[in-house]
């Protein structure tokens, strides 16, 4: 199961994002706690987080570094309507994936739906890469 952790203060925001990936078919956790997001990412439950700007009184320019040192090849979205581009250009440089737009409309959703679909789609080009490579 295509495994999507979602991480954000805002529970109107983690809602409709839930309510739209388990739509989709992914197998969902929906949290506001920085340790079940730690949880997740050391289990591998999860292969694409969902992070907002801030929950948990824990930024994600801090958490995002530590994220990625506990599974290098996590995929991290990162959802903000206020991050500047200053943010959006160190965050990217600590390895996200894609900014998205909180999915407010219609089209931020399909956009947002696009991004884990592509995540999911560079996960497994990788993992087929990966095996004709001999790594496992």
């Amino acid at each position: 199961m295509q495994g999507v952790l979602i991480a954000d203060d805002n529970l109107d925001s983690r809602k409709l994002m839930a309510d739209l990936f388990i739509e989709a078919g992914y197998d969902v956790t929906v949290t506001n706690s920085a340790a079940t997001v730690l949880h997740g990412i050391l289990k591998k439950t999860a292969q694409v987080v969902l992070i907002g700007n801030e929950f948990d009184e824990v930024a994600a320019t801090d958490l995002i570094p530590l994220l990625k040192k506990c599974n290098r090849e996590l995929t991290i979205i990162f959802v903000s309507s206020d991050a500047s581009l200053s943010l959006i250009r160190k965050l990217r440089n600590e390895g996200i994936f894609y900014h998205a737009l909180p999915p407010l409309e219609p089209t931020d959703q399909q956009e947002l739906k696009q991004a884990v679909e592509c995540a999911f789609e560079t996960i497994r080009s990788q993992h087929h890469q990966d095996l004709k490579g001999g790594k496992q």
